[in-house]
């Protein structure tokens, strides 16, 4: 972008454009295709157009040269200040849709950092900074290295005094492509147009809003190895039935749903009871849910409970619980179920049907196929992990 607005000075055009913008986004395309479904790329370019359009429709005037020197100075601090909050908060709110689909995060304090940090950051950490590179070969560097950590700890004093006021750093569920896609149609439509049609961009950034918040949530995790998974217990939150040694997977889960604790949160394994031959905890509505740790655990389990978990091969003919053992997560990855009402509803990393030639895979062997293995009607891809091969 900057590359491309330089040349745009140098040949006497207009930079600050829709234009440049596209040739920017263009250019970024050609020479890394995959960069579209990443959120560099997708925060980047929502921030920088939001930032061209809010510029398009200007900021306050300057001071007219007939004003006095106060007025001029007064007016001056005003458009800066009116600049700096109109900016934080559009590139912000801007980048916030990509933020929680990505990270699950929202930060509803930006606006203030950035008032109190960026001023010193034009000031005084870059200009340092070029006035060090210059007086480096002459041996004058030193100060200027000083002033600019000074201004540095700053930054970083004001990010840790934002960071500790209450509801700094805001958590949002996991949500599905959908909401996103509906929500950068929203971002373009408000951006774009010029007419009072665009203002159907912000009903359509309100509906993708209150789609994210009503994605339904899963019922029962399981990683892609068996290892690791969790269960919405009585009180709505997750509980750890078992983890191995896989504490990023609990992590993650924690965080797509929302969820402030650690995976060393002692409330955890809250409702699991556990035995030589697995565990065993409570879902929401009171059924069962086991995680099989020995192969004479499947026999009970199968029987009584909702949903048998294991990093073992169930050697049963039948199992009338929804079973998910080793052939299945070494056949289809990641497992999440969420009830429906009538049935659990799964979905899968890798399903039937949804491979891609590059990546077929064989089927592990001694694989065997029972009624309680996902059926490929069932299965729903989640986008997100296959593109990250998850």
């Amino acid at each position: 972008m900057i590359s491309i607005v330089l040349a745009g000075v140098m040949l006497d055009r207009p930079t600050l454009t829709f234009r440049t913008l596209a040739v920017a986004a263009i250019a970024v395309l050609l020479l890394a295709p995959q960069a579209i479904v990443h959120p560099s790329f997708q925060m980047s370019f929502a921030a920088t157009l939001a930032l061209i359009a809010a510029y398009q429709y200007g900021l306050p005037p300057h001071a007219d040269k007939s004003n006095s020197l106060g007025a001029r100075v007064a007016l001056w601090g005003l458009r800066e200040v009116f600049g700096l909050i109109l900016a934080s908060l559009v590139a912000g709110l801007a980048t916030t849709p990509y933020a929680a689909y990505h990270f699950h995060r929202l930060a509803p304090y930006g606006v203030i950092a950035n008032l109190f940090a960026m001023p010193v950051v034009s000031v005084v950490v870059m200009p340092m900074g070029i006035l060090g590179v210059l007086a480096m070969p002459f041996g004058f560097d030193a100060v200027f290295w000083q002033l600019m950590g000074d201004g540095i700890d700053w930054m970083i004093r004001v990010a840790l005094w934002v960071t500790g006021l209450p509801g700094a750093v805001g958590r949002i569920q996991a949500f599905g492509t959908g909401p996103l896609l509906a929500g950068t149609a929203g971002l373009l439509l408000v951006c774009l147009l010029r007419t009072p049609l665009r203002w159907s961009g912000a009903l359509l950034l309100a509906a993708a809003s209150l789609w994210a918040v009503a994605t339904p949530r899963p019922d029962v995790l399981v990683s892609g190895d068996g290892q690791a998974a969790v269960f919405r217990g009585s009180d709505g939150r997750l509980a750890v039935i078992h983890s191995g040694r896989d504490s990023f997977a609990i992590k993650e889960w924690l965080a797509a749903d929302a969820d402030t604790r650690t995976p060393k949160d002692p409330s955890l394994p809250n409702g699991v009871t556990c035995d030589a031959i697995g565990c065993i905890g409570k879902l929401r509505d009171g059924r069962s849910v086991s995680m099989v740790l020995a192969v004479e655990g499947f026999k009970e389990d199968c029987t009584h409970a909702a949903v048998v978990v294991s990093q073992r091969e169930a050697l049963l003919p039948n199992c009338a619980a929804n079973l998910i053992d080793r052939n299945v997560w070494r056949t289809f990855g990641a497992v999440a179920l969420r009830w429906t009402g009538d049935r659990f509803e799964q979905t899968v990393t890798h399903p039937r049907g949804y491979e891609r030639p590059w990546t077929q895979r064989s089927a592990p062997a001694g694989a065997r196929e029972t009624s309680t293995r996902p059926d490929a009607a069932e299965l729903t891809p989640r986008s997100d992990d296959l593109e990250s091969g998850d």
